[in-house]
């Protein structure tokens, strides 16, 4: 099994939110950690709005890697709460701050609090490809079949 990546965590106002956990994993098999919101006062998200919340926290980790944020299936499934650019990619030279852009779906306001789980990262590995132009691409059977040309399961 390969060796997990080290991520480090920068609390960018320690004093301030010493009370927030740092990212993790609320099982031994999550893929994704949770991430808090850090934000003072409560945020209220009306039906259509969107709003980047902060996390307080800025990261580091190896060359190779990049952190994928989700939504959280709970807040998505029961009030509509989602990443609006999901998955967001946080780069593995990104120093900022981790922000994490939410946007409600649903048909009620819903109200972001301190503390509360918004999001789960997720680190994965990266690739880089090589880029070419062609003036030929091979054929595949589905060839330029677009949206649903494999069937349809409904």
């Amino acid at each position: 099994m390969p060796q997990e990546p080290l991520i480090a965590f920068k609390r960018l106002n320690p004093e301030h939110d010493d009370d927030l956990p740092l990212p993790r994993y609320m099982t031994p098999h999550a893929a994704g950690m949770d991430v808090c919101a850090a934000v003072d006062d409560p945020i209220d998200l009306a039906p259509g709005q969107t709003a980047l919340i902060p996390t307080g926290l800025a990261m580091a980790m190896p060359h190779g890697y990049e952190a994928q944020i989700r939504p959280r299936s709970g807040l998505a499934i029961h009030h509509g709460i989602t990443v609006v650019n999901s998955p967001g990619t946080i780069d593995s030279d990104y120093r900022g701050e981790v922000k994490i852009g939410l946007i409600n779906l649903g048909r009620k306001p819903y109200t972001i609090r301190r503390g509360e789980r918004i999001a789960q990262m997720v680190i994965q590995r990266v690739c880089r490809a090589q880029v070419s132009q062609a003036d030929e691409l091979d054929t595949t059977e589905r060839n330029a079949g677009g949206f649903g040309s494999t069937g349809s399961d409904a």
